[in-house]
This record gives C-alpha cells, structure tokens and sequence, in this order.
C-alpha cells in the first residue's frame, strides 16, 4: 500500500489504495513498477560512460602507446 500511495506522486491516497480490490492493487504496482524501470533506464542511456578506473589517463596513454610499440605523442622533460 505504501509503494502505490509514495511512488503514485499523490494519485493514489492510503484509504483508496487500502480499499482497493487485491487484483488491482498488484496490477496497479505493477506499471508502477515498469514505468520506475523505464525511467532508471532512460536515465542511464543519457548518462555519459564513466572510466572507474583510479589510474590517471594520461597514464593509461602512455601504457596503450607503450604497448601498441608507438611512441606517445608527448613527452616528459626530464630535469
């Protein structure tokens, strides 16, 4: 009853949910639910892709240039 009244954004108030036949409560959860779903993945397809990695990315540069036998197309000073 709560997730329909909380999720509902004020459609649904608690006493119209509690006297609701079962069968339409679970159904009314339910495209609850998938609506919720729809949006979640919406929001992560608009989301850029994040590198997790902890490694600086001119580090990993320098490891795939490293790795590939060419040389980065910058260089350290060395003092």
């Amino acid at each position: 009853i709560h997730e329909i009244v909380f999720n509902g954004q004020g459609g649904y108030s608690y006493n119209e949910v509690y006297n609701m036949p079962i069968w339409l409560r679970r159904f009314t959860y339910q495209k609850l639910v998938e609506e919720y779903d729809k949006r979640n993945e919406a929001a992560k397809k608009r989301q850029p892709q994040k590198n997790n990695s902890t490694t600086p990315s001119w580090v990993q540069d320098v490891a795939k240039a490293q790795a590939s036998g060419k040389k980065p197309s910058y260089t350290v000073k060395k003092s």
